[in-house]
């Protein structure tokens, strides 16, 4: 197979990257597979085996007892935070690409100025705006909504993940906008034209022309929000509860146990993890095919 010089030479160009890229994913992959197959030197364990991923799987542990309760809160807050964003994002980039009045610079600005914002920081400001102590329950306390700020209802730090949902979706919209729009610019308004003169409503538009035609970018853009939320540790410490905790967080907790015994079954959660988000990612990859 020939190849051309252009193509070469890009190539060339990004195998310094690539390699560095490379080395460094190489090298944790093969530190998180040897590990969590208990070889462990520094304590002496250079047994190999599945152990860890028997315990964790059949919850012969205490990891092992929370792992399944974690992957189904996990997959909770994920696929609605997912689903929630997706949806948000794809109709209110079809307003935004409204052609009598498009997006306007001041628009695009806050899009891509949410982006910058930590996910920290945002969690932060929720934390103390909807928790019960929080700015909006003392507001609604003072305007005489409820007795006290304690009769709020309990939207961070609660059994459900609504906290942890309300938090995603806010910042992931605006991600999957940016993303929609440059898709729906590259299409134009002819085939919404022709839906509309064949006597399309505006939801059936959306529904039969313009989810076709961008569904390419907002699944990818969903995958890539799927595997960042299930792989997120920081957002659920904050905003979760003790029980149930996402397995990002049940995977950190037992990979800093002070039994260091219990780092393998930290990095089998991991690698579990890892395994859902690819098959997730072929699954995607696969209805891509069949719909084109």
């Amino acid at each position: 197979m020939r190849v051309d010089r252009p193509t070469l030479h890009r190539w060339l160009m990004l195998t310094p990257a690539l390699l560095v890229t490379g080395v460094l994913f190489g090298v944790s992959m093969f530190y998180g597979i040897s590990q969590s197959l208990g070889y462990l030197p520094f304590i002496g364990a250079t047994r190999v085996s599945l152990d860890a991923y028997a315990s964790v799987l059949s919850g012969a542990t205490p990891a092992g007892r929370e792992f399944w309760a974690a992957l189904g809160f996990s997959l909770w807050v994920t696929g609605i935070s997912t689903l929630l964003s997706s949806v948000a994002a794809l109709l209110l980039a079809v307003a935004l690409s409204n052609r009598r009045r498009p997006a306007s610079q001041a628009t695009l600005l806050a899009l891509n100025a949410n982006l910058a914002l930590p996910h920290m920081v945002w969690a932060i400001a929720l934390l103390l705006l909807l928790a019960q102590s929080g700015l909006m329950a003392r507001v609604a306390a003072a305007l005489g909504l409820i007795a006290t700020p304690a009769e709020f209802p309990v939207l961070v730090r609660d059994q459900a993940g609504i906290g942890i949902i309300l938090h995603y979706v806010s910042k992931e919209i605006p991600f999957l906008v940016l993303i929609v729009l440059a898709v729906l610019r590259t299409q134009g308004h002819a085939y919404a034209e022709v839906a509309t003169t064949l006597g399309a409503g505006p939801w059936m538009r959306v529904w039969r022309v313009t989810l076709p035609l961008v569904w390419p970018g907002l699944s990818a853009g969903a995958l890539l929000v799927f595997a960042f939320i299930f792989g997120a540790y920081e957002v659920p410490a904050l905003l979760g509860v003790s029980y149930p905790r996402v397995l990002a967080v049940l995977a950190l907790d037992y990979f800093l146990n002070a039994d260091l015994n219990r780092r393998a079954e930290g990095m089998a959660i991991s690698l579990i993890m890892t395994v859902v988000v690819l098959g997730l990612g072929l699954l995607v990859r696969r209805i891509d095919a069949s719909e084109r």
